[in-house]
């Protein structure tokens, strides 16, 4: 289902500063993240081993974490450090996971924590460059994150699903072009001399452009293990040259997936727009993030019922057209991941 041995997105860095502890589950693994008074992040099994009470259900004592239970102390690496008029020394060691916090997201690596190298956190496009900026937020959603996957590497749903935002008949009328290179799995879409959709129609009008002329589209989605999706994005005014055109005639950017597992059936979804235009503009960074909540909760309705039917009927199979292609390739090397994580096993 998903290969632990991988650094997640578990939460963003807010979620942490100056907050009580955070109980998420990760790839099936209970886990409480907490930041102690020195700003550092740590995570462990969410697990007193005194009575198996949750840890997150405690507090922050200077660099403890307390449970909430009976006032164990534990320490950052699983050991417990004190309990009171108790000798802890028997007691076993939960698990502790590598964690790090870098580019305002907090990282975990759920498996073999000898296997952990910090060095191999994707470094997204926009981290420490003043010429981007990045807005989003999250979802809880109750499905396979491969499902998630199949959705943003298929963008043909857009002329259903938002057909109010950001969808036109242009997108399922376009030729799509799926294929691996590398690591990477890329599908790619281009539609020319178009009426712009409503979200990027006012996005256009912010960048001083006018709305109503012809446009030239594109979305251009990559997919990297484990379960990463950035799709670029945008329009330009029609034969100014798209995607390559001069910054003045075009407006875009980077829609940023990260997708991680919750459970076999439920995820959390890391959204957001990272752009290279109006960089120091909060008023539309705070505009683009309300316009693409708005969308991306359309989207989870249909993913939680599609669940719900691919768990009720697990004798039946799903349809492989051509535009599912981008999706079909992301599963596979997935599941190349996931044998060779098994066989090391």
């Amino acid at each position: 289902m998903f290969a632990k041995n991988n650094w997640y997105v578990a939460a963003t860095v807010d979620e942490l500063e100056d907050k009580p502890p955070l109980g998420r589950t990760i790839c099936n693994e209970k886990i409480v993240f907490y930041q102690t008074e020195s700003g550092k992040i740590h995570a462990v099994e969410n697990f007193c081993p005194h009575r198996g009470a949750p840890l997150s259900l405690g507090f922050i004592q200077g660099e403890h974490l307390v449970c909430g239970y009976h006032g164990l102390v534990m320490g950052c690496e699983g050991k417990t450090v004190s309990m009171t008029q108790q000798k802890v020394d028997r007691f076993p060691q939960i698990k502790a996971y590598p964690v790090e916090a870098r580019y305002g997201y907090v990282w975990v690596w759920p498996g073999d924590a000898d296997k952990a190298d910090k060095a191999t956190i994707p470094k997204p496009l926009w981290a420490d460059n003043p010429e981007w900026t990045v807005g989003g937020g999250m979802f809880h959603i109750h499905c396979d994150y491969r499902l998630m996957i199949d959705n943003l590497m298929d963008l043909t749903h857009e002329t259903y699903v938002h057909r109010g935002s950001i969808g036109q008949p242009e997108i399922e009328e376009a030729p799509v072009n799926s294929r691996t290179q590398g690591d990477t799995v890329i599908t790619e879409r281009l539609m020319e001399n178009i009426k712009a959709p409503p979200f990027w129609q006012a996005a256009m009008q912010a960048h001083n452009l006018d709305p109503d002329a012809p446009v030239d589209r594109w979305q251009v989605c990559r997919f990297n293990l484990p379960s990463q999706v950035m799709i670029d994005v945008g329009v330009a005014l029609a034969g100014k040259g798209g995607l390559e055109s001069a910054p003045e005639h075009q407006v875009g950017g980077v829609v940023v997936d990260f997708l991680t597992p919750e459970t076999d059936t439920s995820m959390w979804y890391f959204w957001g727009m990272a752009r290279n235009f109006m960089v120091n503009n909060s008023i539309l960074t705070d505009q683009i993030r309300t316009n693409q909540m708005k969308i991306f909760s359309e989207d989870l309705a249909m993913l939680e019922q599609q669940q719900e039917n691919v768990t009720r009927h697990p004798e039946r199979h799903l349809l492989k057209l051509n535009i599912d292609k981008g999706g079909m390739l992301a599963r596979a090397k997935i599941e190349q991941m996931l044998k060779a994580e098994q066989a090391a096993a």
